[in-house]
């Protein structure tokens, strides 16, 4: 038999899932410049993610659930980016005014299991598919670099590129927030390193290696 806990999970990740293939359909429209940020919604949880799974699930509706928020608060005059991690809110990306910079952060602040968010959107016309191209190479670069670096685990941080600014997200120690920055600052192409980092310490770093089953 099926334990309540089970199926409640399994409903939850249906329910996101559904609602993901909406967002993203939308997306794909000339009239949907809102984005998804982050990893692949709806995918796979990463077992050796620093996260715990229920984090991770808060994660994707956070950046499903805000983007269809957006949509309703800025429409299609602005190009909006939400990427959340560990349910840390980082907001990029272009919109008219500092008064709709303003809306777009409070209606982020107020979705459910929100812990915190970071506003850097910049004022202006939206750039253009090159540079949005571009950042996407950046970003790329960035993730290959850290896997080159023998002492980052490249998989447990996530890379965020906006007009060459390279935003990193994770949970990491603060030897391993310096040598990340170190290393994506040597990357062509970036024009500043920006840490929206949780800092653990080295004793929480080998807890989380250990996994539960050591407490």
């Amino acid at each position: 038999m099926i334990s309540k806990q089970l199926w409640g999970a399994a409903s939850r990740r249906m329910a996101l899932a559904s609602l993901a293939t909406v967002t993203l359909a939308g997306a794909l429209s000339a009239c949907a410049p809102l984005l998804v940020g982050g990893a692949m919604v709806g995918g796979t949880l990463v077992a050796i993610d620093r996260r715990t799974s229920g984090a991770q699930l808060d994660d994707e509706a956070i950046e499903i659930k805000g983007a269809l928020r957006l949509r309703e608060v800025v429409g299609a005059t602005a190009r909006v980016s939400l990427t959340s991690y560990n349910r840390l809110v980082l907001i990029t990306g272009e919109v008219a005014n500092e008064a709709d910079k303003r809306a777009v952060e409070q209606a982020v602040a107020r979705l459910d299991n929100v812990r915190s968010v970071v506003n850097d959107l910049h004022i202006g016309p939206a750039i253009s598919l090159t540079a949005r191209s571009n950042d996407l190479v950046t970003s790329g670069k960035v993730k290959a670099s850290f896997v080159d670096a023998h002492d980052l685990q490249a998989n447990t941080i996530k890379v965020v590129t906006q007009r060459g600014i390279v935003y990193l997200m994770g949970r990491l120690t603060e030897r391993e927030a310096q040598k990340a920055v170190e290393v994506a600052r040597g990357v062509g192409g970036v024009q500043k390193v920006v840490r929206v980092l949780e800092l653990i310490s080295e004793r929480e770093l080998e807890e989380i290696r250990k996994g539960p089953a050591a407490k």
